[in-house]
């Protein structure tokens, strides 16, 4: 598991390969990851949106964007967290993400960016 604090707000993210989802053959590698985010300042804040930045074996960057996640614009208060599952496909048996969130503060509308930790994603074949 990989952990970063922005601003008060805490995203902690682990990843695992999906082999029942995946083939291997079609080079097409599947990847679940569970996000936690948990609110530690002082005032409510709402994820509106969310930036991706994925990398496959070969070093092929794309990005992805959008709003919410999993088609939700979580509000959480201070003390409160939100967790999700998502996936992503890989043409290769390894890669990385990493991105940023922006989130508002309710109370007075400051818009933050709230750093997602890079995180590896890995067929445990390649340790085999």
């Amino acid at each position: 598991m990989v952990t970063s604090t922005t601003n008060g707000i805490t995203v902690s993210v682990e990843s695992q390969y999906l082999p029942e989802h995946s083939n291997p053959r079609a080079r097409k590698y599947i990847f679940g990851y569970h996000i936690s985010i948990e609110n530690g300042s002082p005032s409510t804040i709402q994820l509106l949106r969310r930036k991706w930045y994925i990398t496959d074996g070969t070093g092929t960057m794309r990005e992805v964007e959008g709003d919410g996640v999993v088609g939700r614009q979580p509000i959480i208060a201070p003390g409160d967290s939100h967790e999700y599952l998502s996936f992503c496909n890989l043409p290769t048996e390894v890669g990385k993400m990493s991105g940023y969130y922006t989130m508002i503060r309710t109370s007075d509308g400051t818009e933050l960016v709230v750093e997602i930790p890079e995180f590896q994603m890995f067929t445990p074949s390649l340790f085999n």
